[in-house]
């Protein structure tokens, strides 16, 4: 559970609706609220509004792929700090290797164990919760320094 008392929030997105139902029956276990998008340009409008901390996100999709979502998400200012962890049938290295130079956390190849994977969810939402407190207080110490910062100058 993260530091609000809010369930964390991860979402699912696969163009195939069975692989779409087995990662959320994986993550019953899970304390957590899911969602789901079917394509590239559905996860985007999806991340908007969902606000997920985790996005499962499949790399071979209709409209935008995996690679291209990710990359969207990393350059965002606001949704640079999602955290994503790439679930896919691709496991060459050169695929990892783009992966990784789109900003994934993690990645996974199909199919998945559901243990690894409640692991690695697990994992993933622990450090994003470490990531949140982390920018909380830097910019609680910000505004410390800026309502501080006349009082220095006299």
């Amino acid at each position: 559970m993260n530091s609000t008392d809010t369930k964390h929030r991860i979402l699912i997105v696969d163009d195939n609706q069975a692989n779409r139902e087995l990662l959320e029956a994986y993550l019953v276990d899970v304390d957590c609220e899911t969602a789901v998008a079917e394509d590239g340009q559905q996860a985007m409008e999806m991340t908007a509004s969902f606000q997920p901390d985790l996005i499962l996100l499949d790399v071979m999709m209709p409209k935008l792929s995996g690679f291209e979502v990710c990359q969207k998400l990393k350059s965002d200012p606001k949704l640079k700090n999602v955290m994503v962890l790439m679930v896919t049938a691709l496991n060459e290295l050169g695929d990892i290797e783009r992966a990784v130079d789109a900003g994934t956390n993690d990645f996974l190849s199909k199919p998945v164990n559901r243990v690894e994977l409640i692991k690695r969810v697990e994992n993933m939402l622990q450090l994003k919760g470490v990531s949140d407190e982390n920018e909380r207080l830097r910019l609680y110490i910000q505004q410390l320094e800026d309502e501080n910062a006349p009082a220095a100058r006299m």
